[in-house]
């Protein structure tokens, strides 16, 4: 007689393995998987402290604003040691918060910046296989990429960049290309470089420069794909593959910092512009050309962001200024629906498991019901400041604080 007994095991094996990884996800640049702020884990702790649900806690090396991103059992973040005029790309361990590798990027002259802003401020991006890191040398946009043992496979400058308020451009990842905005009064460009050996694949120059810290967010809308970039004044649509334009809409004004949303329910593409005012648009992406007075399904000044990005899920818009006055608006009107002031904020939101880890500026996070009435449920501090903003990956919420890094999950 046939034994089937190890047949089972092995196959319940297969299939616990397999419910394992659907469950576990990387978050592998900035705002995530989708680039919007959202994850799909679901078994995430909502409050923790000093000693609850505080899986490790580690010093990290140098100061910078960039956020944290995790693929498997590695961390990545990068920081600067300003006393050495260096800027570093760090690895982590995810078990045991570890630091495996660190290696100096740049040795150069540091900018000018807002005293608000680092030397460190753009989150990298990962493929699984290789990490792209940007920083500013002088006026020169440098954009690398580096093995996951922190040994440089390129480096490449495909332009200039020159702002007082600093660097802070997060490459993002779009098949075989690494979008990078550079919107400045510098020589101003989005490009699209080969992951493979970083040469220039596409390079829009910009005919209206401003100021544009906002990444851009690529979605499958109007039965096309569509990069949503906000810089060069205007809102636009682009083709990723080639750099062509789809649609624009001019303005609302002249600055950018926020990361735009794509709220399903709706079908609306929501944005708000930074500088020298603040408007808040809604934008069906189904146009062509310029699409300023066809395409606004709907816009406003109150409730408008301007460095944090928001999150949106249903009928909600919830973002916050940095003033920590959070609003909660209905995505399909832009009607304020409730707001609450959380604290000074520059770090930008999570949504995970249908509730909003909103940070802020002092490292307290506070956990909210998404709903036409505030509902917190949880407040949550890490007892630092913090400027980065969550990642979120296998069942565990990854803060980087002002000194150190920590690993929050249900113990």
């Amino acid at each position: 007689m046939l034994n089937f007994r190890p047949l089972k095991v092995i196959i319940v094996i297969l299939i616990l393995t397999s419910v394992t990884n659907l469950q576990a996800e990387n978050w592998p640049n900035w705002r995530g998987p989708k680039g919007d702020g959202t994850s799909s884990e679901t078994n995430l702790p909502v409050k923790w402290n000093s000693t609850m649900n505080v899986l490790w806690k580690v010093p990290i090396t140098g100061v910078g604003h960039a956020s944290p991103i995790v693929w498997g059992d590695k961390l990545f973040t990068v920081t600067a040691k300003p006393e050495t005029q260096e800027k570093l790309l760090l690895c982590y361990d995810t078990k045991n918060g570890n630091l495996l590798w660190q290696v100096t990027v740049l040795k150069t002259k540091l900018e000018n910046k807002h005293n608000d802003n680092s030397f460190a401020s753009g989150t990298p991006a990962t493929d699984g296989t290789t990490i792209y890191v940007s920083f500013l040398d002088g006026e020169s946009v440098v954009v690398a990429a580096y093995d996951f043992n922190g040994k440089q496979i390129w480096m490449q400058r495909p332009g200039t960049f020159s702002s007082p308020h600093g660097y802070s451009c997060s490459p993002v990842i779009y098949k075989d290309k690494v979008i990078i905005n550079a919107d400045s009064k510098g020589d101003a460009f989005i490009a699209a470089l080969s992951t493979k050996d970083g040469r220039t694949i596409w390079k829009n120059k910009l005919d209206k420069p401003a100021h544009s810290f906002s990444t851009p967010l690529f979605r499958e809308m109007a039965g096309r794909t569509q990069m949503i970039y906000c810089g060069n004044q205007e809102v636009s649509s682009y083709n990723p593959e080639d750099g062509s334009r789809y649609w624009f809409i001019t303005g609302p004004s002249e600055d950018f910092c926020s990361t735009p949303v794509y709220n399903e329910k709706t079908g609306l593409v929501l944005i708000s512009s930074a500088w020298p005012q603040r408007h808040l648009l809604a934008i069906k992406p189904d146009g062509k050309g310029d699409v300023s007075n066809t395409h606004i399904a709907w816009r406003s000044t109150n409730g408008a962001y301007y460095v944090p990005s928001p999150v949106t899920v249903g009928d909600y818009l919830i973002s916050t200024m940095t003033s920590g006055l959070v609003h909660c608006i209905e995505a399909a009107t832009g009607n304020i629906l409730w707001k609450e002031n959380l604290g000074k904020q520059y770090s930008s939101a999570v949504l995970v498991n249908g509730l909003v880890y909103m940070p802020n500026d002092e490292g307290v996070i506070t956990v909210i019901k998404p709903g036409p009435t505030y509902e917190a449920i949880a407040k949550n501090a890490i007892g630092e400041m913090m400027f980065a903003s969550p990642a979120i990956s296998n069942g565990r919420i990854y803060l980087k604080g002002a000194k150190h890094l920590f690993c929050i999950g249900v113990k």
